[in-house]
């Protein structure tokens, strides 16, 4: 069964486009030109076209099934560090070798300074320009826990989040499925893009004077809104694969899939380690026979998705160029994650010279980003400090036109 959130702070909230029904991905808005035929979606044809290739990275399953599916595990083990340097097992590493991870990670904090110690330095870069914020939910606006259903984000949090909208074009870009991270968030002003982009919405009317362009669509109160679904020709087919991985996850002690709309995620978490291996040879097997779709890894997490050239980069730029800011030189995006689906969203970031990718990381982690903080406490930290350093500005602003 899919997950469904049930958050503490319901206020009566409901996903504007909850019952929407999907935009073709054939739909043109004028912003990107994408394959108006997504071909078959059969166990036997994959989807052809410009569209549809796969990034260099996320290699397809058809790619590496000759190769040991051990390689996935060891990349989903390193994506979830068991060690962390503020908090050192003492009983199973010794002092000698905690100081060497200390040290390890302040070499590497020397190259991805912390974005809350050096926020002021950091900022420097954003003035005159225009501040886009984009943030990870998992990890970043919430903290990890074992049961995805119970990934609350804190009032604090959710406080400083709506205050941060109403300053910047703010957009929460998530793995998971788009309805429900509207339920945790349950923010209508802020634009979401689910499924690791795939599942983009957001209020018509844009933000902070930032008018939207794009598809438009009504929600089931007529009020307008902008949609976009890249994948959507693949929803028949995401609802076979989430059937047959929960067949054969319901017969692995605590295994969990969870349908995101447009990729469905395994989760290994609650999965004793030895049967990690034959798990993961079941979502194998399950994929060969669908070779349009591709098998990627994250934090005790694998995931089945669309093998389109579409990630949480791709969602960053839609909405910029939504906003009417895509190929402008005057924007400073802000990009906060904490996962590997993030890097794609830090290299956009990073190419375009201006703005910050930040990682959420107390361990030494590979990554594009080009700072760090080390948890959701100091995202929350970060953004509170973001408020208060705009609305400084903002009142010397009013002072200099009185």
């Amino acid at each position: 069964m899919a997950f469904r959130s049930k958050p503490k702070h319901s206020g009566g909230l409901k996903d504007p486009m909850l019952h929407m029904a999907p935009v073709s991905a054939a739909s043109s808005n004028g912003l990107f030109n994408y394959p108006s035929n997504a071909g078959s979606h059969t166990s036997t044809t994959a989807p052809t076209g410009p569209g549809y290739a796969p990034s260099k990275r996320r290699l397809p399953l058809r790619k590496v099934e000759n190769a040991s599916i051990t390689g996935w595990l060891e990349a989903m083990k390193d994506s979830s560090p068991p060690r962390t340097r503020c908090h050192p097992q003492v009983d199973v590493y010794d002092k000698s070798e905690f100081e060497a991870i200390d040290m390890e990670y302040k070499a590497w904090a020397a190259n991805h300074p912390s974005a809350v110690e050096n926020f002021e330095k950091l900022i420097e870069a954003a003035s005159g320009k225009r501040i886009f914020v984009f943030l990870d939910y998992d990890g970043t606006l919430s903290p990890i826990v074992e049961n995805p259903e119970c990934a609350f984000m804190p009032d604090e949090m959710r406080t400083v989040v709506k205050e941060i909208a109403t300053l910047f074009p703010t957009a929460i870009i998530t793995g998971r499925s788009r309805e429900k991270v509207y339920e945790f968030v349950q923010l209508p002003e802020l634009y979401y893009a689910g499924s690791h982009g795939m599942d983009i919405m957001g209020p018509a009317e844009g933000c902070n004077g930032c008018k939207a362009q794009g598809i438009r669509a009504l929600n089931e109160e007529g009020n307008e809104v902008v949609l976009f679904q890249p994948a959507s020709e693949f929803t028949t087919i995401m609802n076979e694969i989430f059937k047959l991985l929960e067949e054969k996850a319901s017969k692995v002690s605590g295994a969990k899939v969870e349908h995101n709309k447009f990729c469905v995620s395994v989760h290994f978490r609650r999965v004793k380690e030895e049967d990690w291996l034959p798990l993961a040879e079941q979502v194998q097997h399950v994929l060969r026979s669908y070779p349009n779709l591709c098998l990627t890894q994250g934090r005790k997490v694998l995931e089945v998705r669309p093998l389109i050239m579409w990630n949480k980069g791709k969602a960053l730029d839609f909405l910029l160029k939504t906003l009417g800011f895509g190929s402008r030189s005057d924007v400073f995006p802000i990009y906060i994650g904490d996962d590997q689906t993030d890097e794609d969203a830090f290299k956009t970031v990073v190419r375009r010279k201006h703005g910050l990718a930040i990682l959420v990381s107390n361990v030494v982690k590979e990554t594009n980003a080009t700072s760090s903080l080390q948890d959701p406490n100091e995202v929350l930290e970060f953004l509170q400090l973001l408020v208060k350093w705009k609305r400084r500005h903002l009142n010397r602003l009013c002072k200099y036109l009185e």
